[in-house]
Formats: C-alpha cells, sequence, structure tokens
C-alpha cells in the first residue's frame, strides 16, 4: 500500500508542477526587492553616488530577471536551472560583505557632524533579507534536483518495464 501511494506520487509528477521551488524562488525575489528598497532609499549624504551603487542597481536587475527565468524553469521540471540557482544563492551570501558592511562601517559628516551610514536595525535587516533570500534560492536548487532525479528515476523504470513487456 505505502509503495502504490510513492508509485502514484512519482507518476503524479510527470502531470505537475514544482510550486514549492518555484514559489521559493518568488519569495527569494520578494526578499531582494526588499532588501534594495532598503538600501536605495537611503540618502546619507554622498555616500551613495558612486559606482557601487550603479553596479548593485545592474545586479538587482539581473538577479531579478535570472531568477524569474529560474522560477519558470524548475516549475517546468527543466532540470539545467540547478547550477544557476546555486550561483546566485551563494552570491546573495557574497553580496552581504560588500554594500551593507562597507555602509555600517562607514560615517559621512554632514553640517560638521559625523553620522553613520547604515544605523544596526538597516544593516540587521538588510542582512535578513539577503541571507533569507540565499536560502530560499539554495533551498529551490536543492528541491528542484531531488524531485527531478526522482522523476527521471521514475522515468527510466517505466521505460524498462514497457521495454521488457
Amino acid at each position: 500500500m505505502m509503495q502504490d501511494d510513492k508509485q502514484i506520487k512519482l507518476d503524479r509528477m510527470r502531470y505537475t508542477k514544482d510550486k514549492l521551488s518555484a514559489n521559493l524562488i518568488l519569495v527569494a525575489i520578494a526578499l531582494d526587492a526588499l532588501y534594495f528598497v532598503s538600501i536605495y532609499q537611503s540618502d546619507v549624504g554622498s555616500y551613495y553616488y558612486n559606482w557601487s551603487i550603479g553596479a548593485s542597481v545592474v545586479y538587482n536587475l539581473l538577479f531579478l530577471l535570472i531568477s524569474f527565468l529560474a522560477s519558470e524553469g524548475v516549475k517546468s521540471r527543466k532540470s539545467g536551472y540547478t547550477v544557476t540557482l546555486l550561483v546566485i544563492g551563494v552570491m546573495q551570501f557574497v553580496r552581504m560583505a560588500y554594500l551593507p558592511t562597507k555602509a555600517h562601517a562607514a560615517t559621512v559628516a554632514i553640517s560638521g557632524v559625523d553620522v553613520q551610514v547604515m544605523g544596526n536595525g538597516q544593516y540587521c535587516y538588510v542582512m535578513i533579507c539577503l541571507a533569507l533570500s540565499g536560502i530560499c534560492c539554495l533551498a529551490a536548487a536543492i528541491i528542484s534536483y531531488t524531485n527531478n532525479q526522482k522523476l527521471a528515476g521514475y522515468l527510466r523504470s517505466v521505460q524498462n518495464e514497457t521495454a521488457k513487456g
């Protein structure tokens, strides 16, 4: 009986979408959006008016595009997106070490008074957003890969049974 339930679940995978992985990527996109809204709304002196913000904007646009395309791909159970999701998931963690960390450590003089560019609250918020976004991408990659491997194994066994019969 238990084996039949497993068989039915595997057989259903041929006709259903991988919604869990796709939705995890959409959550990663939303968390990234919360991150960049928090960063880009900051206007502390002239600290944020440099090339690194431009590069950050371009990276965010690429992240949004690539992750949305990956979401659509894993939803359709295409296996080629695992490495892409792993890379963008890891990159979310790498990003934590650059812009937020530097902004948190920096001060600018405004009217002769040193002001911290990013306070502790905003720093914690953006770090949590990036970390959770990265975790969602990595989890989506692992879940998608696992499901695709299970489905591929099942399809091979069905094909072998068909060839024998």
